[in-house]
């Protein structure tokens, strides 16, 4: 059972206090390899593939997108669904899966600080029959296979409109509402509260510590995407700001509560397991007209409050995976720009393994060219320093046998490839 409340976030406070480090790495680590399977020689032809390339899919379980197809399955279809994604991962050429944990301040494993996931059970909060852990079986059935297997953490979403169950005893809209606000359609842990963000690095730290993964995950949600002209409601946690003299602007001070969150998680990580990955995977457009021409909706700067540039510059991450969805001939996205953008700003020679979408070509539509996934994918190749890679959203449209996709894939990764070492990640 969970403790009450007032106990909870002791604990919660407690694991905090003691283990989140207080100051930056003092130096970076010695390179290492982490888990991979053996690094083989290149194929034949430019298509083949390097020997050592990270090529990775998102299983997303967040209203079943990826995993599983529908909420109470028994746990022998569990354990045969994610059997069948391993599997289609290995045959397909994949090195790596980054699996969702966490999608709205729930769990896909057996977690003392969250309920486990509606999207599993069907009722947050209520477990797997026979003390089942998803988490723990398909971290073994990809390590016998030779992939990884990074834990992917929505960081602040605590919940979401598709979800149907209502909120578990155990869960923090219940057991701490007031680290929790409603902007929208969602409710949200408040990034500008000290101990929302403890909350949330507890979580990771917990599977950190756990668990055997091979990286850490978190996506573009920091501060919520813009619901029309709604304003996110953090006065309570700015007004507590300022009344400790703090001077920001709010938008400043925005920035400054998810940048400290980015440095925490890079140290606690590392600190726990030198050897995991930390990556990020922000919206692919660092801001509307950079570079020049590039055209957004969104400013991630001033809307998410996601300054990721600072981040490479900082060296916070071990990889970063712009979400570039877009196809190469859309000039207002450009592929091309925005992969050189961030190849350029990279000065700690972090890895760059962008996010493709093979979702939007399954059935593509102008401007996506014929081949778009393998001249995306050459292109990753060609931009790319000692470490090339890329990320593929989602694993559902993996399953299609569709020569653009499934037989794309077979011809770039004629030969297996091994994770690439990585410069800040440091041996087992």
């Amino acid at each position: 059972m969970l403790r009450p409340t007032r106990a909870l976030l002791s604990f919660v406070l407690a694991l905090a206090a003691c283990s989140l480090p207080t100051t930056p790495d003092a130096a970076a680590q010695p390179a290492a390899a982490p888990r991979s399977g053996p690094a083989p020689g290149t194929g034949p032809g430019a298509a083949a593939g390097p020997a050592r390339e990270f090529r990775g899919a998102w299983v997303a379980t967040v209203d079943n997108i990826d995993f599983p197809s529908r909420p109470g399955l028994p746990v022998a279809s569990l354990q045969a669904e994610l059997d069948q994604i391993v599997r289609r991962a290995a045959e397909l050429g994949l090195n790596a899966l980054v699996f969702q944990v966490r999608p709205a301040a729930d769990a896909f494993y057996r977690s003392p600080l969250e309920p486990w996931s509606e999207w599993l059970t069907g009722a947050q909060g209520r477990a797997p029959a026979g003390d089942f852990d998803p988490l723990a079986y398909v971290i073994a059935r990809c390590h016998e296979r030779s992939l990884q297997l990074h834990a992917w953490f929505n960081p602040f979403r605590a919940s979401h409109p598709a979800g149907k169950s209502p909120a578990a005893a155990s869960h923090v809209t219940r057991r701490a509402p007031e680290l929790c606000v409603r902007y929208g359609k969602h409710q949200w842990m408040d990034p500008g509260d000290a101990t929302a963000v403890k909350w949330t690095l507890a979580v990771i730290q917990d599977v950190v510590r756990r668990y055997d993964v091979d990286g850490v995950h978190v996506d573009d949600y920091f501060y919520p995407y813009p619901e029309g002209k709604a304003a996110f409601p953090d006065a309570r946690s700015f007004e507590r700001y300022q009344g400790s003299g703090g001077r920001l602007s709010r938008d400043d001070w925005r920035r400054r509560n998810i940048d400290d969150f980015v440095r925490t998680l890079y140290e606690l990580v590392h600190r726990e397991k030198p050897w995991v990955m930390v990556g990020i995977s922000p919206f692919g457009i660092a801001r509307p007209g950079v570079p020049a021409g590039i055209e957004a909706g969104l400013d991630q700067y001033a809307h998410l409050y996601a300054d990721v540039p600072k981040w490479l510059r900082e060296g916070w991450l071990d990889y970063l995976s712009p979400q570039l969805y877009w196809p190469i001939d859309d000039r207002p996205h450009a592929f091309d720009a925005l992969l050189a953008y961030w190849h350029a700003h990279n000065p700690k020679d972090r890895a760059i393994w962008p996010g493709l979408s093979v979702s939007r070509l399954q059935q593509p539509k102008p401007p996506a060219r014929h081949r778009e996934l393998r001249d995306q994918v050459l292109r990753t190749r060609a931009a790319a320093n000692a470490h090339p890679g890329h990320v593929l959203f989602s694993f559902r449209a993996l399953r299609d046998e569709a020569p653009q996709l499934a037989g794309t894939l077979r011809e770039l990764y004629q030969e297996r490839a091994a994770v690439p070492a990585l410069p800040s990640v440091t041996p087992r």
